[in-house]
């Protein structure tokens, strides 16, 4: 990846000025059962969609994570994005522990 490409190859690559970021997250939840797990999830769904973001990921009740990254090609995830879902994330009653990774290539993971 360290040869010099023309514009056209790092926009089609994904490269350099093209790259998508995003980060990882995970967390433990304290779900009492699938509907809580359920809800819990809804509500994060929302939330990352409402910031424009996409979320790909699983777990169960008690471990989750996930790796969020943006709706829109050649956007990637903001320190605010990152900041905004740390928040939300620390904020609710029914998640501890929460590891938020630095922002990386999503495409590379570099």
């Amino acid at each position: 990846m360290n040869s010099v490409k023309n514009r056209r190859l790092r926009k089609k690559l994904y490269l350099d000025e093209f790259a998508m970021l995003g980060f990882e997250f995970s967390c433990t939840l304290n779900a009492k059962d699938s509907n809580d797990f359920d809800s819990l999830l809804s509500q994060l769904v929302e939330f990352v969609e409402s910031r424009e973001l996409s979320m790909g990921g699983g777990g169960d009740n008690t471990l989750f994570s996930a790796f969020i990254c943006s709706d829109h090609r050649y956007k990637s995830v903001t320190d605010e994005d990152r900041a905004a879902i740390t928040a939300w994330l620390d904020e609710n009653t029914a998640i501890d522990n929460v590891i938020i990774g630095e922002l990386i290539d999503a495409n590379y993971g570099i």
